[in-house]
């Protein structure tokens, strides 16, 4: 196999990841290198790849001009008032694709950025006749940008001109924008973003580990008979959570992981009791347990559940294709998937999410339309889509040589199907993320019929509130409204580092605590 390289030869490294997300986008499964320059008076951003075989050369140069006027192109060439010109490669062994200067606005690094970012994706769009749905965003919240613009009083015309002209998104996805961003509003009016705070609890235990994850996951198998240890270690946390965070209401509790119903049903028993003993419960709006794997979910863990009240949980088939279950390592059928939900439905449940996740390999848009059907005669409260994204850690990634042969599509064709179905349900879309290496540069959608959407989710995503994470691999962000700032406080992965180190992770959470309390 022959290896594709993109060079990233920059004089300024203030832009350096936004480009490489971009590239990343343009050509997914391509290899980057990044050099840097000396200072120079022209600061230059070169990319090299390869197309059809040939290699080439992009250049975006980015000047100041003293006399603040931008650069006329030159004759026959396209611009929109920017220099777009093109030119010979400096080593000749390269082909000039294209090449386009960019004016550097003085003092405000953001538009230089859009303007470099929007050159360098003509310029890409061009070289590979691809267009992004997402336009030049690359960040995993382009939600929020329209929801703060919905919060300053920008009219939903104008927010769509902006989105336009300065990301070059598509008609679409700047609608769904708008269509998340509306209902975001809306269910965060009665959330009390700067007194009150979400938890989230962190169970890093799963059955198995599936060939796309990255998440922080370690075999339960491997700690049967030693998970009182990580609870001990969980608690300590817990309480000094509690005893930091006193005379603040809570509005949220989630439950995630890893997989928390891994656990067995003592110990889920034991963790929901320590929260209820600890944390003041009489205002939380919703307590969510991603019970996630069906072959981790018992009728006796249910019953767990229900005792404690909590009011929303998750039952994550991935996909109905039991193929393609086999293939990722989720050692439970599609049949399993089924009578659990039931089981879950006859015990009371009424708030019930599936995840799905569209682009597993080997899968097809009749298959993902087959997952749809049989999701449908379930009626799920919730549905959350997925796109596929190949990390860096995941077993798909990391194992090539095994896996290279896997064939991975996801089309545009599978996420509007996915929606129609979502709508055909009676659900709406309320809140939305995007991830890197993204099969088809798309995104993830929760949708959910009205007043079961999960405020949580919402709260994550937009960065609203303040978050206090407890548990291995956690992040807790402690959000400063009136400063428009956030700050993080990251836990260790490793389950045997977290307990020994429980102490340095409540260090790490005093520093942003002295700033809250401040």
């Amino acid at each position: 196999m022959v290896e594709k390289m993109i060079g990233i030869l920059l004089s300024d490294n203030s832009f350096e990841q936004d480009i490489r997300e971009l590239l990343m986008a343009f050509c997914p499964g391509n290899k980057f290198t990044h050099e840097e320059e000396e200072a120079v008076s022209e600061a230059k951003l070169i990319v090299r790849g390869e197309r059809a075989g040939d290699e080439f050369c992009l250049c975006v140069e980015t000047r100041a001009d003293e006399n603040g006027q931008s650069f006329a192109p030159p004759a026959g060439t396209k611009g929109d008032g920017e220099d777009c010109m093109v030119q010979e490669a400096a080593d000749p062994s390269w082909k000039t694709a294209g090449k386009g200067s960019v004016q550097i606005l003085d003092g405000d690094r953001l538009e230089t950025k859009n303007r470099i970012k929007r050159e360098l994706y003509r310029l890409m769009s061009g070289l590979t006749g691809r267009t992004l749905p997402w336009g030049t965003l690359t960040g995993i919240r382009p939600t929020k940008i329209a929801l703060t613009r919905l919060y300053e009083g920008m009219s939903e015309e104008e927010i769509r001109d902006y989105m336009r002209e300065t990301y070059l998104t598509s008609r679409e996805k700047i609608e769904l924008s708008l269509d998340v961003a509306r209902r975001e509003k809306e269910l965060l009016s009665a959330v009390d973003y700067e007194n009150g705070y979400s938890l989230y609890i962190g169970i890093p235990f799963c059955p198995t580990t599936c060939l796309y994850c990255s998440f922080t996951s370690f075999p339960i198998g491997k700690w049967q008979g030693r998970t009182g240890l990580y609870l001990d270690a969980l608690f300590r946390e817990m309480d000094y959570v509690a005893e930091k965070m006193k005379g603040r209401p809570l509005d949220t509790v989630y439950f995630g992981g890893g997989t928390p119903t891994s656990l067995s049903p003592e110990d889920l028993d034991a963790i929901l009791d320590k929260v209820e003993r600890t944390f003041p419960m009489d205002q939380v709006k919703e307590f969510t347990v991603e019970a996630g794997r069906p072959d981790s979910i018992t009728e006796e863990k249910l019953q767990v559940l229900r005792n404690h009240g909590i009011t929303r949980i998750s039952i994550n088939p991935q996909t109905m294709k039991q193929e393609t279950l086999n293939l990722i390592g989720r050692r439970h059928t599609v049949e399993q998937v089924k009578e659990t939900f039931r089981l879950a439905r006859r015990m009371g449940f009424d708030n019930i999410n599936m995840d799905l996740i569209v682009g597993l390999p080997e899968e097809d848009e009749e298959d993902v339309r087959n997952t749809m059907e049989q999701i449908k005669e379930l009626r799920p409260d919730s549905l959350t889509v997925h796109s596929l994204a190949i990390k860096r850690a995941a077993r798909l990634n990391m194992f090539r040589e095994r896996y290279g042969n896997l064939k991975i599509t996801g089309t545009q064709e599978m996420i509007d199907m996915t929606a129609r179905y979502a709508r055909e349900m009676g659900m709406e879309p309320y809140y939305l993320y995007r991830q890197k290496n993204m099969a088809g540069n798309f995104e993830n959608v929760g949708y959910s019929v009205p007043g079961k959407a999960c405020i949580y989710n919402i709260l994550i995503m937009e960065e609203k509130q303040t978050i206090m994470a407890c548990g291995a691999g956690t992040t807790t962000k402690v959000v400063f409204p009136r400063e428009n700032r956030l700050e993080r406080a990251e836990n260790v992965k490793e389950v045997e580092q977290y307990i020994e180190r429980v102490d340095e992770m409540l260090e790490r959470k005093e520093k942003l605590i002295r700033q809250l309390e401040g």
